[in-house]
C-alpha cells in the first residue's frame, strides 16, 4: 500500500505524461483536421481534358444562339444585331483567343512529338485558322440591315455550326481521350494547373461562370434559355 507522498508523485507523474501526449499529438492533429480530405481536393481539381470539354459546352451554347439567329434570317423575324456581336465577341475571345490557343500550345505539340493522332491535329489547326476567318465575317455582318446582307450573316453562320459541332465532338470523344496515353500523371495534372492560371490571368477569378452567365442572358434575349421549351411533345 502507497503511503498519501507516493500517491501524489504518481499523480504528479502521470499528469506529467498526459500533457506531454497532448503536447506532442496536437499540433499533428490540428494539421490532419484542417488539411482537405482526398475527396474535398478532388471536388476543387479540374483536369485539364475536362475544362476544355467545359469550355466546349459555352461554344455549343453559342452555336445554338446561332442557329436561331439563322432562323429568325430565313423566317424574315428581327432580332438584335447586338446579341450576335456579343455571341461572337465571346466566340473570339474566349474560344479563339483562349480555348484553341491552349490546345495549339499544350496539347498539339505533345501529340505530333508523340506521332500520335497527327493527321487529326492538322485538320483542327486548319479548322482553328477557318473558324477565325468565319468569326470576323459574322462581327461584320452582325449589323445587316437589308435581306441580302442578311443572308450572307445566315451563311456565315451556318458555316461556323456545320464546322464546330463535329470539330468539338472529335476532341472530345477522340483527341481528349488519348491525352491520358501520351503524358505522365504529373504533366496531366500540371497542365490542368496551367489551364486555370491561364484562364484567371485572362478573365479574372471565376471566368468559366462569367461566362456561362453571359451567354445564358443572350439567351434570356432571344427567348431561348428555358430547357424544357426544347423537350419534344407527343
Amino acid at each position: 500500500m502507497k503511503t498519501p507522498g507516493e500517491e501524489r508523485r504518481l499523480f504528479v507523474k502521470r499528469a506529467g505524461a498526459a500533457l506531454f501526449g497532448a503536447a506532442f499529438y496536437a499540433p499533428a492533429l490540428a494539421a490532419q483536421s484542417a488539411a482537405p480530405t482526398a475527396k474535398e481536393k478532388t471536388a476543387e481539381e479540374v483536369s485539364p481534358t475536362e475544362d476544355l470539354m467545359r469550355e466546349h459546352g459555352v461554344l455549343n451554347r453559342i452555336l445554338l444562339i446561332y442557329d436561331e439567329i439563322a432562323r429568325r434570317i430565313v423566317a424574315r423575324k428581327d432580332y438584335d444585331p447586338k446579341v450576335v456581336t456579343a455571341s461572337a465577341d465571346i466566340i473570339s475571345k474566349f474560344i479563339e483567343q483562349y480555348h484553341e490557343k491552349l490546345e495549339e500550345n499544350y496539347l498539339f505539340p505533345r501529340f505530333i512529338q508523340a506521332g500520335r493522332l497527327t493527321d487529326l491535329v492538322q485538320v483542327l489547326l486548319i479548322q482553328h485558322a477557318a473558324g477565325r476567318d468565319v468569326t470576323a465575317r459574322i462581327l461584320q455582318l452582325a449589323n445587316a440591315r437589308t435581306q441580302p446582307e442578311r443572308a450572307h450573316l445566315r451563311n456565315a453562320l451556318h458555316s461556323f455550326v456545320r464546322m464546330y459541332r463535329p470539330h468539338e465532338a472529335h476532341e472530345d470523344t477522340v483527341l481528349f481521350p488519348e491525352l491520358h496515353h501520351i503524358v505522365s500523371q504529373h504533366e496531366f495534372d500540371s497542365l490542368g494547373e496551367e489551364f486555370e492560371n491561364q484562364e484567371r490571368k485572362l478573365f479574372g477569378a471565376d471566368g468559366f461562370e462569367k461566362m456561362v452567365s453571359q451567354v445564358g442572358g443572350l439567351e434570356k434575349q432571344l427567348g431561348i434559355f428555358d430547357l424544357a421549351q426544347f423537350t419534344p411533345t407527343s
